[in-house]
């Protein structure tokens, strides 16, 4: 299975706004990633590639970046993240689920730190949030259940002004950077949202059983 090739920036917004999920790279299902259908000649290159173009579409609100697959990065669209927030929370607010018990302290105090301050680069919030042990399990969770997305990715700059590395990740609440309004709209129950996305993909990708497409998206 493969879709068609992504050579630049706007190949994959109109792939990611087609499809609605992809995952950055391999995955268990065949074909459903960037790496396995983008330009070589992009994917690792001196020039602008996708490394550059994830924080741009990201910031720019083309779509939605995190760890959202398995706790591995993929990129979702604005039509399909609601139906992702509404199955991921199972309905909740953070309220909610803070009073019903379901967030570890870890996360508390990261959700905490990053709503009283946002956005927040990652690096940042590491330092100041309060968690000592588990950072990365707990902003891992945290994205997977939708609470946080990667709004952005801030370089380091060199002597002469010249950003390197691979990027810091600008932290924030979907709320924050996306609105209320959109994360909230998918106006149905969690296991609704959960055979829409099925669907939606399964269109795409109708040689993968709608069971594995909904294993990947419980992950």
């Amino acid at each position: 299975m493969r879709f068609d090739c992504v050579h630049s920036e706007e190949d994959l917004a109109q792939l990611v706004a087609g499809i609605g999920f992809l995952p950055f790279f391999r995955c268990r299902i065949p074909g459903w990633s960037l790496e396995e259908n983008i330009d070589p000649a992009v994917w690792f290159t001196a020039a602008d590639g996708p490394w550059e173009w994830k924080g741009r579409m990201a910031r720019d609100k083309k779509l939605v970046y995190g760890k959202f697959i398995r706790g591995k990065a993929a990129f979702v669209s604005l039509t399909c993240f609601p139906d992702l927030a509404n199955f991921r929370r199972d309905g909740y607010d953070w309220e909610g689920f803070v009073e019903d018990a379901k967030a570890p302290h870890q996360d508390k105090l990261l959700m905490h730190c990053l709503q009283e301050r946002h956005p927040l680069v990652s690096k940042v919030c590491r330092r100041t949030c309060g968690v000592t042990k588990g950072y990365d399990t707990a902003l891992t969770r945290l994205q997977m259940q939708t609470w946080i997305v990667d709004r952005d990715f801030v370089y380091d700059i060199d002597r002469n002004g010249k950003a390197y590395g691979w990027g810091n990740a600008l932290l924030d609440t979907p709320e924050n950077h996306l609105g209320e309004e959109l994360v909230n709209s998918a106006a149905c129950k969690p296991q609704e949202s959960l055979e829409r996305m099925v669907r939606w993909l399964n269109g795409w990708m109708p040689d993968v059983s709608a069971e594995d497409l909904r294993k990947e998206l419980k992950a």
